[in-house]
């Protein structure tokens, strides 16, 4: 493979759905999750990755899954790294699928292995993305998504239990997702975060790790990184993007961003003004 490459776009046809084409050998995915689902095939090499508790390893040739809101990381599990092709589905475009199934919108697809080796659901898959990046008629890519999501829950997932609401989240992390939500471009503390939702700081860092899996520091990046994306899908320049998403500059925005998205800030501006094929 040699060179790290990445190519990232959105699709109109689908809802903006997120597209990433990519070849990694350095670099490391911290610990994130996707608001949706990310759904890809491995091309070459093998990927690591830690999800729900274990360690995964994805080779050549299968599919994998994270569901939505899922903690979990990605790195090379080879010296040679590996390549994939790689697509964000929304819950909501789940969920459609899951109705063309004949199954109730208020479930997600639970999908217990997050590697999957599906000789015809990778060629299904390949050819999905291959139209996607091609960029062929919104027909075709519309059926080829719905073609493959329906028979990829169809062979391959099981029933889960109604979606989280906010409401089922113990009352702090509410308030804490809340507070940081509206003061994501502040130099929040963690006293200063306590003291908001009433709770000692090491019971509200006990309480996050649980719920979400991650830190207040760490989901706060998270949240600084979603209103950066918003901004630059708006047009706004990344140097201002950088001041108001609370980062210390540009370069920290850029670092963070990587990080969690796999491209930077500069090429997610770009995919962001790709059409379909280009």
């Amino acid at each position: 493979m040699g060179t790290e490459q990445v190519t990232f776009w959105r699709d109109p046809a689908l809802a903006n759905m997120e597209v990433l084409k990519a070849t990694y050998i350095h670099h490391a995915f911290s610990r994130h999750t996707h608001e949706g689902y990310a759904i890809g095939v491995i091309e070459t090499g093998v990927e690591a990755f830690d999800y729900l508790g274990s360690g995964h390893q994805a080779p050549a040739g299968s599919l994998v899954i994270i569901h939505p809101e899922e903690v979990h990381t990605g790195q090379a599990a080879v010296a040679e790294g590996w390549q994939y092709r790689m697509t964000y589905p929304s819950v909501s475009l789940m969920q459609q699928a899951m109705a063309e199934l004949g199954r109730p919108a208020s479930e997600l697809p639970f999908f217990p292995e997050p590697v999957i080796r599906d000789r015809t659901l990778v060629r299904q898959f390949r050819q999905l993305h291959q139209a996607l990046e091609l960029g062929t008629s919104p027909l075709e890519r519309e059926s080829r998504l719905l073609w493959f999501l329906s028979h990829l829950i169809d062979r391959h997932s099981e029933r889960r239990s109604p979606l989280p609401t906010l409401s089922s989240q113990p009352a702090a992390v509410r308030h804490t997702q809340d507070y940081l939500q509206q003061h994501y471009q502040d130099a929040v503390t963690l006293k200063d975060l306590a003291a908001a939702v009433d709770v000692s700081p090491l019971k509200l860092l006990r309480l996050c790790k649980k719920t979400w899996g991650l830190p207040p520091h760490r989901y706060l990046i998270q949240v600084r990184i979603a209103r950066a994306k918003d901004l630059i899908t708006e047009g706004v320049a990344l140097s201002e993007v950088a001041t108001v998403t609370g980062f210390a500059d540009q370069s920290h925005l850029n670092r963070h961003f990587k990080r969690l998205m796999g491209v930077t800030p500069g090429q997610y501006q770009q995919g962001c003004r790709r059409s379909p094929g280009l």
